[in-house]
């Protein structure tokens, strides 16, 4: 338990050095041990309530902030959390989050599937997981506008923004489920999240253009950002990819994956995710699309899965859940009307929407009940593109307090209702055999994957 006693006693110990980089190292390392205990016990807990560790990850950074732990001992969270290590929990958050999006795309299997059929239903997906929301979103933004919106925002401008926030799925979160699961490459693993890249790369040149217009930066900087995306993308599956072939070639005739090809490998992806950032859509695009050039050999897959996954997901991701806490106050909702309005709003765009769309191309109801409430889920990736909302000033403090909850309320759902659609007995009949799912299929250890 941390007493005000023992912080006081950390931070004599950092002071009582007049190193300075050994001070930062005594302020930052309590914090870490903190973040991974707390996602320690509240990702236990989720387990045990049947839900995904990854949710309770979640919580325990929202916990872990002023909604919690700020409210009951101020002193000790403000000494744990301290001004100066919040950039380094960041720099480490933002490692992390882009680590693990790598591996999720280096482990994707998208060329066992079929091939532009696959795209093409990624697609409808995709479309069907924004329009709905997008528009239910932009709807009620219209009738709730003179109460809830911020002097100085237009009605169109906050329209726009409260829809783009609901049409987001959590595509890191989505991610941890399905791995946790086993399913990644399953035919509804693999277009789910194929259907949440699309969908969230969306979303986020979707608010570069709404803050452009915001800022007053103009439709040019917004058309640059969406235009270095696509050129990225291109160079790096088009030029790097098959430049890298030569050595997913080599790892499978020798069946070794030494240090020079893991400065190669790490190098590509944090100037990836460095050069998303400095477009500005975010850098767990770029080591997404980094891992989607890596060499599709089975041993080359197998051996950066076995080297970096357990480390990313124990130790670099509860940092990034629990730095997005620390900038997430759930508290002055006083109009639960309006909550629910929005709650309805996000829900049934992309429950529903997703579901028919699913439906359309050609799988079964279940199965698309079961997408519709995986793609449901929006995690933290809504709570980032809020914060970037409340500091541009685009939405109230009680807006961002809502658009929390209804983050927190429908991820939560996520795997009750994928549960609802497909029973135990159903989802073990799209379970890959182990001739057929790869390395990738043994990306979380058996340990982590929620209880079915």
């Amino acid at each position: 338990m941390i007493t005000g006693e023992s912080v006081h006693h950390a931070a004599h110990l950092a002071s009582a050095t007049t190193d300075k980089n050994l001070q930062l190292a005594l302020k930052v390392l309590p914090a870490i041990v903190v973040i991974l205990a707390g996602s320690a016990l509240c990702g236990r807990l989720a387990i045990w309530l049947r839900q995904p560790r990854v949710l309770g990850e979640m919580v325990a950074g929202v916990l872990l902030g002023p909604t919690l732990f700020g409210a009951l001992f101020p002193d000790a969270q403000r000494a744990v959390f301290a001004p100066e290590v919040k950039p380094i929990l960041y720099v480490l958050s933002t490692i992390g989050l882009t680590l693990f999006m790598f591996l999720v795309g280096a482990g994707l299997d998208h060329g066992s599937g079929k091939g532009i059929k696959d795209m093409r239903n990624a697609g409808v997906l995709a479309l069907s997981g924004i329009l709905p929301s997008l528009l239910l979103g932009a709807a009620a933004a219209f009738v709730l506008y003179g109460k809830l919106s911020r002097p100085g925002v237009s009605t169109f401008e906050f329209a726009l923004f409260l829809g783009g926030a609901l049409s987001i799925t959590a595509f890191p979160m989505l991610a941890r489920i399905l791995y946790e699961r086993n399913l990644q490459n399953t035919p509804i693993g693999r277009m789910t999240l194929l259907g949440a890249s699309v969908d969230d790369a969306a979303a986020w040149c979707f608010l570069a253009v709404l803050s452009a217009m915001h800022t007053g930066s103009g439709a040019p900087q917004a058309l640059r950002t969406i235009g270095l995306t696509a050129v990225f993308a291109a160079v790096m599956l088009l030029v790097v990819k098959p430049l890298l072939r030569p050595l997913g070639e080599r790892v499978e005739r020798t069946g070794t994956f030494g240090f020079d090809h893991m400065y190669l490998v790490v190098g590509i992806v944090l100037l990836s995710g460095l050069f998303t950032d400095y477009i500005g859509i975010y850098s767990v695009f770029g080591g997404f699309i980094a891992g989607l050039a890596m060499p599709r050999n089975p041993a080359f897959r197998e051996a950066l899965h076995g080297r970096m996954m357990d480390i990313v997901c124990v130790l670099l991701l509860p940092i990034f859940f629990a730095f997005s806490g620390l900038n997430t106050e759930l508290g002055g909702i006083t109009n639960w009307t309006a909550f629910a309005i929005i709650l309805a709003a996000g829900f049934i765009g992309k429950y529903a929407g997703c579901a028919a769309a699913m439906r359309t191309v050609g799988f079964t109801w279940r199965e698309s009940w079961a997408v519709g409430g995986l793609m449901n889920a929006r995690g933290l990736m809504i709570l980032i593109f809020i914060n970037i909302g409340l500091a541009q000033g685009m939405i109230t403090p009680q807006v961002f307090a809502m658009l929390v909850l209804v983050a927190v309320i429908t991820t939560a759902g996520a795997i009750p209702l994928y549960r609802l659609a497909l029973p135990e007995r159903l989802e073990a009949r799209m379970l890959p055999t182990p001739g057929e799912s790869g390395p990738a299929g043994a990306a979380v250890p058996q340990g982590e994957r929620a209880p079915a």
